[in-house]
């Protein structure tokens, strides 16, 4: 073999190893995209449930303020009731006293 055979046989040889490890990055690369791909889906969804229990939170507070409330009207009527009655008894108490 003639120098010229050799550069040019050791050239192919470089070249074949190149051709060969672009095709190994460029499957890699395509795997890497697919991930991306999947994990931006993954987030998308996980997103989206966050936003629901979000919402389901938000939805529960509101429930549970209005129950809180509606338990504090009727303690309210329940202690107003109970101050007319209190003062009722003290017109009931003066009158009688105004009378004697």
């Amino acid at each position: 073999m003639t120098p010229n055979e050799k550069t040019i046989a050791a050239f192919e040889t470089r070249i074949r190893q190149m051709i060969l490890r672009f095709q190994e990055l460029e499957k890699e690369n395509q795997e890497l995209y697919s991930m991306i791909e999947k994990n931006e889906q993954d987030i998308k969804q996980l997103q989206a449930k966050l936003e629901q229990g979000q919402n389901d939170y938000n939805s529960l507070k509101m429930a549970k303020m209005i129950e809180i409330t509606d338990g504090d009207l009727d303690g309210a009527k329940e202690r107003l009731s109970k101050l007319i009655r209190d003062v009722n008894k003290c017109i009931a108490i003066l009158s009688d006293e105004e009378q004697q």
